[in-house]
């Protein structure tokens, strides 16, 4: 049996300031700043939201901002890299728009029938964009600074960096829905619902160091379910297997589960529902603190621990 998986949820990461993290997500990539919260483990941190207008699953990304954090070191055992959808014959602007920006850059490269340009957030997490000729109809995250032509779609998907692929394969594809697609040298693709938001690539280059949690690595990453019993199937699922599947947690927003696969990377599955807009209208999405309610009731010593965000 397999989790009836949708593709990739959300994806969240560690940064350490978060003035330079919303500046960077928002005029640079031009992506909509979506939710502002806090990290309901910590609440004296930020949780904030990066994607469509909507704050769609497949979209988004989010950041734990803790102040002053050491950098990390991207590698095995940890989500190396994540990739956004961009339109096919985007990258020579988008080449340009990081230049101008002073963002480093790696060239251009060919994976699988795509293009890949390589870059690092202020942080130095690895991001990419994937210019795809596969058809992606999702919207443009809508920005003033870069068109409809060139925007971000969503996720494209994410590498995962392993010493070995074996274990990590296995869950991937006999609990939870996704196949092997192409393969190319150390670099496996598996892909679940099909199309950009929907792969994985488990890298094995031996070349690469050991991860080190800290600023600019990714913290884990969700895949989404449909519902509340689609959730618990596929906790069945995994708890079957052997693996330890922490309970259903309710994030307002979406209600989780979380275990770690084989490899050592954190992986959370996340419900389409409710979504962003149940505390706040779409159109004023992240423009206020947006608390789950049983924080509600210490709105205010929270709000005074933060920083201010203008």
């Amino acid at each position: 049996m397999k989790t009836p998986n949708k593709g990739i949820h959300h994806i969240t990461a560690i940064s350490s300031d978060v003035h330079r993290n919303i500046q960077f997500y928002t005029q640079v990539l031009g992506l909509r700043f979506v939710k502002k919260s806090v990290n309901q483990d910590d609440p004296g941190t930020y949780h904030l939201y990066y994607g469509d207008y909507a704050g769609s699953p497949g979209t988004i990304l989010t950041f734990f901002p803790w102040a002053g954090l050491q950098r990390g070191r991207p590698g095995t055992g940890q989500s190396y890299a994540t990739a956004f959808s961009v339109p096919a014959g985007s990258l020579p602007f988008w080449q340009k728009r990081l230049a101008e920006f002073k963002v480093t850059s790696l060239p251009v490269e060919k994976r699988f029938a795509d293009e890949v340009l390589p870059f690092f957030d202020v942080d130095g997490l690895r991001l990419e964009l994937i210019a795809t000729s596969e058809s992606d109809s999702r919207p443009p995250a809508p920005s003033r600074e870069v068109a409809a032509d060139y925007a971000i779609r969503g996720f494209h998907g994410a590498t995962l960096a392993l010493t070995d692929a074996k274990a990590t394969a296995s869950v991937l594809t006999e609990s939870m829905g996704y196949s092997l697609v192409s393969q190319d040298g150390h670099r496996a693709r598996y892909a679940a619902a099909g199309g950009p938001g929907s792969y994985v690539d488990l890298l094995t280059d031996p070349s690469l160091p050991r991860g080190l949690n800290g600023a600019g690595t990714v913290h884990h990453i969700a895949f989404r379910v449909p519902d509340d019993a689609a959730q618990v199937a596929a906790r069945g699922v995994l708890a079957k297997r052997g693996l330890q599947v922490s309970p259903v947690i309710d994030r307002a927003y979406f209600k989780s589960i979380y275990y770690r696969e084989p490899g050592g990377v954190l992986f959370e599955i996340a419900t389409d529902q409710p979504g962003f807009a149940i505390d706040e209208p779409v159109e004023t999405l992240g423009q206020r603190l947006s608390l789950p309610p049983h924080l509600e009731p210490h709105r205010a010593e929270i709000e005074a621990a933060l920083p201010k965000i203008n």
